[in-house]
């Protein structure tokens, strides 16, 4: 593969070789994506955002050989003949792992100015979010002419993987991951998510929502599967060692980026980030672009850059919570470490543990 310099504003390319949001048992907030086997569940209805490249009962064709992920509010069969072009950038994470931080930096190296046209969201949707008809996702992303960046939190190995695109895969320490998940769980407007997704209100109380040590052990310790539970630990794990592995087996353009390294040196990883997508920037413009993707900034520009457009958050400055390092081995104790870390390195290849958990 090679790559020709770009503007900011448009990339090429020349090849070589033609949330889900549920409340689990404890009550809090977890991003669930349950693959559905076909012959031993009843088809669905069609729920609110099932439009466009649907079969019956509002389900999504599948492609030969992904993985299915899907829930009430997120389907990765909403990829299926996602049109691709030259150049494409696709931002897969797991939750509260960067996510919005790499769409503004794809943002701002793409288009070359703080200056966003519209919402964040609007020029970098997600694309396997239900919530908006899929129809009118994709006619959105036709009409764009700049470089196309979107957003997913389906693992690589349930999306379409087209040697046009480059896929950017954001990762954060598990434990780091999770407080904020945790935290965030205080901040959905569930009833809003539910009117949104179709799903029915509720007919008794849940249980009284745990504290962060009794939560954060339990995740570290869950039995599941990533079709089960995406944002699981054994799900973070999953969605990086199945990105890590199709980067070494070169079958893909996969380019990694820890949250970690976004904190302790943002411009030396948004000038990574720029020559590995092939974009090249004026160096008078970098302490602008720069400034506008820290934490502070976004922070102070949360309206415009929380990934929430139909009211699902109740706070959108609370959603740029704290952006740390660190806080997931604050809460346990030296026991409760030396398990989790046992059961990391059960779970994923030691060059992946070492990448990641830090």
């Amino acid at each position: 593969m090679t790559r020709t310099a770009i503007s900011p504003r448009l990339a090429t390319r020349t090849f070589s070789s033609g949330l889900t949001f549920a409340v689990a048992a404890t009550g809090v907030l977890s991003l669930r994506l349950a693959c559905v086997v076909r012959e031993s569940r009843a088809p669905r209805r069609g729920r609110a955002g099932d439009h466009g490249h649907t079969a019956p009962h509002g389900r999504h064709r599948r492609e030969p050989g992904l993985r299915d992920y899907r829930s009430s509010d997120d389907d990765n069969g909403r990829w299926v003949g996602f049109p691709f072009r030259e150049g494409d950038i696709v931002i897969s994470t797991r939750s509260k792992s960067g996510t919005t931080w790499m769409q503004m930096i794809c943002a701002l190296l793409v288009l070359g100015t703080p200056d966003l046209p519209a919402p964040l969201t609007t020029i970098s949707p997600w694309v396997d979010h239900r919530v908006e008809p899929v129809a009118d996702v994709l006619a959105r992303l036709e009409a764009q002419r700049h470089r196309r960046f979107v957003k997913t939190h389906t693992p690589l190995d349930g999306l379409p993987l087209d040697p046009r695109a480059t896929y950017v895969v954001v990762a954060r320490s598990p434990l780091d991951m999770a407080v904020s998940l945790y935290h965030q769980g205080a901040n959905i407007d569930r009833r809003r998510l539910r009117e949104l997704t179709g799903e029915p209100e509720p007919t008794t109380p849940g249980p009284p929502r745990p504290d962060l040590h009794a939560w954060l052990v339990a995740w570290t310790e869950r039995e599941t599967t990533p079709q089960e539970s995406l944002d699981s630990l054994v799900g973070v794990l999953h969605h990086v060692t199945d990105a890590w592995r199709r980067r070494e087996a070169g079958e893909v353009d996969v380019l990694l980026v820890h949250y970690a390294d976004l904190l302790a040196d943002l411009e030396g990883e948004m000038r990574r980030v720029a020559a590995a997508l092939g974009i090249t920037v004026v160096e008078d413009r970098w302490p602008a672009l720069v400034e506008a993707a820290t934490f502070a900034s976004m922070r102070a520009r949360s309206a415009d850059l929380t990934p929430d457009t139909l009211g699902v958050l109740r706070s959108k400055e609370a959603f740029f919570r704290r952006g740390g390092s660190g806080a997931g081995r604050e809460v346990l104790s030296a026991d409760e470490l030396a398990r989790y870390d046992a059961r990391v390195r059960a779970l994923a290849p030691p060059e992946v543990v070492a990448w990641l958990d830090r």
